[in-house]
């Protein structure tokens, strides 16, 4: 714990590069404040401080600026978590989903999540893959449901569902006709697909993918909401990839041939002080996105990372 105080102590000095005043902010006299810093220096073997006319960090001191703010946000957040677990005050586990996620397989995980975990609620944030992300490493989310493949640096990934996307199409399109299609046939087909910024690692691979099997879309249309998605592939602004068919007499679901475009989705969470139940959370929802009937849990294997390769290529 004492090490946790001169840390504390060096980040204030660190922010006022003045001893005096912060000896002041810190309710101490200036000579301990000062004997604490120069242990601390002696300790780690290196100078933090240039000390004359004015006071200014080494480079040396930079670096444990940026390593103490993380060390001791992390640790607060810990001694945090342990006293709510303590007094029974878990209550809440705040997770993002993508906005495309059916509202059968986001009620299904809730009923599911609810029945396992009763005592733990569930606050569910309509967010896309980037912005949760950055808030899970602003520890402002405890979980959240990624599409794949995305930086997963400093956190923990639950069990990967893998899932075939098909094409959507209007019912009057040639191509309807066909029981199954390949990318190459819809070279002139635009293309309605959410924005790169939504997920950028997936909206890049899908696109690799294509162009490797002769499709390199006309035109790209974003859109992030499905009934959006719908209005613009209906109106023949291109077409959309998509796991399953859709209750929509006026547009048709065509499988691809050898199920080249696969979609990848995972929770993650903070590797460090991670919420106690987030982990659970990763297999309920992957066992709902399994039942679909045509989605499967990817095993773990060796080699590359399954979340590392979202589609598949020949």
């Amino acid at each position: 714990m004492d090490h946790l105080r001169s840390l504390r102590y060096f980040l204030v000095v660190a922010d006022e590069l003045h001893f005096g005043r912060a000896a002041e902010r810190l309710g101490i006299a200036q000579p301990p404040l000062s004997q604490r810093v120069k242990r601390l220096e002696a300790e780690l073997g290196a100078k933090l401080f240039e000390r004359g006319r004015r006071v200014t960090l080494t480079e040396a001191g930079e670096v444990l600026r940026a390593e103490a703010r993380d060390l001791l946000s992390r640790w607060d957040r810990m001694t945090t978590l342990v006293a709510k677990a303590e007094r029974g005050e878990l209550d809440s586990l705040r997770a993002g989903v993508p906005p495309e996620l059916p509202g059968r397989v986001l009620a299904a995980i809730l009923t599911k999540f609810a029945a396992e975990c009763p005592s733990v609620r569930l606050d569910l944030q309509e967010l896309t893959t980037a912005e949760q992300a950055r808030l899970l490493a602003d520890r402002e989310l405890d979980a959240g449901l990624l599409q794949l493949p995305v930086d997963v640096v400093g956190l923990d990934l639950g069990p990967v569902v893998d899932t075939p996307l098909g094409v959507l199409l209007p019912r009057d399109s040639p191509l309807a006709r066909r029981a199954e299609l390949t990318l190459a046939d819809l070279a002139g087909e635009g293309l309605v697909h959410a924005p790169r910024a939504a997920a950028p690692g997936s909206y890049d691979a899908l696109l690799r993918t294509c162009w490797d099997h002769g499709f390199r879309p006309a035109a790209i249309r974003h859109a992030r909401n499905p009934e959006f998605v719908l209005g613009l592939v209906l109106t023949g602004h291109g077409v959309a990839f998509e796991p399953g068919a859709r209750k929509e007499p006026r547009v048709v679901w065509r499988p691809l041939e050898g199920a080249v475009l696969r979609a990848r989705m995972a929770f993650a969470w903070p590797s460090t002080s991670p919420h106690p139940q987030a982990a659970k959370l990763g297999e309920i929802a992957a066992r709902v996105l399994e039942d679909d009937g045509v989605s499967r849990i990817v095993p773990p294997a060796p080699g590359p990372r399954p979340w590392d390769v979202f589609y598949e290529r020949s």
